[in-house]
Parts: C-alpha cells; structure tokens; sequence
C-alpha cells in the first residue's frame, strides 16, 4: 500500500486528490519510463545511477525528462519527510503527455514526474522460481528499456505465485537465461560469477550494474556471460538481485532444489553492503551540510 502523500511535477499532494487525464497519452498506452529506489535512512541510494538509466530509456523512447535531477532529487526527499519515512521504497516514473490521435488539451508539460513511496518489502531467505520460455525478445530495439508497459511482467508473476512460486525466470527467444520479472539472476560456479550480458534482453539493474564495476569481493570475478536454463540448474549457486532484495539466494525452480553452496553470493553480498553503508554516510554528511 502506498504512502499518504504522493509527489506530482512540482507539487506534493495526497493520493487521493492527484488529479490525472486520460488525454495524458503515456497513462493509457504505457508511454513512460520509471525506476524503483531504495530509501535508506532518508537518502535515495544510487539516484544519480537510477536518473542516468532513466535517462537513456527516456532518450530511447522519446519521453522529456526534467533536465534538472538535482531538483528532482531534492523533490523526492521532500516527499519522503511529508510521508515521514526514512526507510521505504519509492517508486518513480515520468509519463508522455502527448502524441498520437488521443491526446488530450495540453495541460502545459510534455511529460508529468510522480512519484510516490510505501514500506519496502520483506523477501524473505531465499526464493522459488518458475520459468516463462519466450518471456524476452532480445533482438527488440526496446530490450533492456524500464518502461510503463509492464502488464505482461505483471501477469507472469502472478500466474507463478498463484502456483506457489516467488518470481519468473524469463528465457528469451534463443532458450538463453535473460532476467527475472523484477530482478536481475546470477549463477557462481567456484569464483566464478555470471550474469546474463543485455544481449539477452534483461534490463541493466543498478545493483547488477555495480557487481560489475564498483562492488568487487577480493579473488570473485563477476562478468556477464550468456547461460542456459541447463547451466543454472547445474551451478553452485544461484541468486537474483534487485534494488530493493539486495543478492537474494535462489533455493528451487520449478520445485527443483538448486545451488550447493552460498561462498560467493555472501561474499560479494558482504562487500555490497559496505558500499551502500559507505553512500549513505556520504550522502547523510551532504544533506546535513546543504
């Protein structure tokens, strides 16, 4: 459930008065980008990373964004301080306003920033997952894009929970591993750790993205390397990530028992968390100072 307040362009409101139009064409048609944000201790963790995907899906798919994320930034703290939490998920999205047969009156934006925030979610040890052959197209021009248009996602994820599963392997159309519904998938065999390459047609999630740069466990190497369902089932280990489970270890797909061993998930997992607590304090230093 999300919070009471909501953030929209300039304005902070309640969500029941957010007033939006029909003749906004992105509400309809799914014409609009967004990213989901980790709070933690009141700072947006990797905002500037989040803004930066933001920006090149918005460039892709031919949606104005804000030029300004300072400003943008020190809206959405300001949200987080009206809904008094320090320590939630915030989801953010920019929607086209205009373009094709059914747009509305122009309301003066070509595009409406919202912004809105509830309690993060409790994932639990470990995670079960099916599989969806097809779930991505690798060879699309939009694949790796994090648009409006989520329905399908939303629809195989819930056909996997209602048969007891917590999340949905996507295959793309070679059979090859790709991404989960919301979450990036890894698998570790020894020091060795692979994650799908965005041929595959996954999405560049932020955590994913600093396992491969900036968050490096002394003697793991993380690369991005395409692998089959065959390989997963196989590996030592295997885990997904996201923004809001961190590295999630997987225990079961399609109610198989996988991964023998955790070595190399907690290990970068350890590392990882001393990157974010490092960014908080930075950015707790800044905002005390600003």
């Amino acid at each position: 459930m999300i919070h009471r307040y909501v953030l929209h362009n300039d304005a902070i409101c309640d969500a029941s008065h957010l007033a939006l139009s029909p003749g906004q064409v992105g509400l309809l048609s799914g014409w609009g980008v967004f990213s989901t944000l980790r709070v933690a201790e009141g700072v947006l963790f990797a905002f500037e990373r989040h803004w930066a995907r933001m920006k090149r899906d918005a460039t892709a798919m031919h949606v104005p964004l804000p030029e300004d994320s300072e400003s943008v930034r020190r809206r959405l703290i300001a949200l987080i301080e009206a809904n008094r939490v320090s320590n939630c998920t915030l989801r953010l999205v920019v929607v086209r306003n205009g373009g094709g047969m059914w747009a509305g009156p122009s309301n003066g934006r070509e595009s409406d920033l919202i912004a809105l925030t509830a309690d993060s979610k409790e994932w639990g040890e470990g995670a079960k997952l099916a599989y969806q052959e097809n779930g991505r197209y690798a060879a699309c021009p939009f694949a790796g894009t994090k648009i409006l248009s989520w329905a399908a996602n939303l629809t195989w994820l819930e056909s996997a929970q209602r048969r007891g599963f917590d999340e949905v392997i996507l295959l793309n159309e070679r059979g090859e591993v790709a991404e989960c519904t919301s979450a990036n998938i890894l698998i570790a065999n020894g020091n060795e750790v692979w994650t799908p390459p965005l041929t595959s047609g996954c999405l560049p999630g932020i955590t994913r993205e600093l396992l491969l740069s900036d968050v490096q466990a002394p003697g793991i190497k993380v690369t991005a390397k395409a692998f089959t369902p065959k390989d997963l089932e196989a590996a030592e280990e295997v885990f997904i990530t996201s923004t809001t489970r961190d590295l999630l270890p997987v225990v079961q797909v399609e109610g198989k028992r996988v991964g023998r061993g955790d070595s190399a998930r907690a290990a970068l997992a350890a590392v990882f968390g001393e990157y974010v607590r490092k960014y908080l304090a930075e950015w707790r230093g800044a905002l005390a100072g600003g």
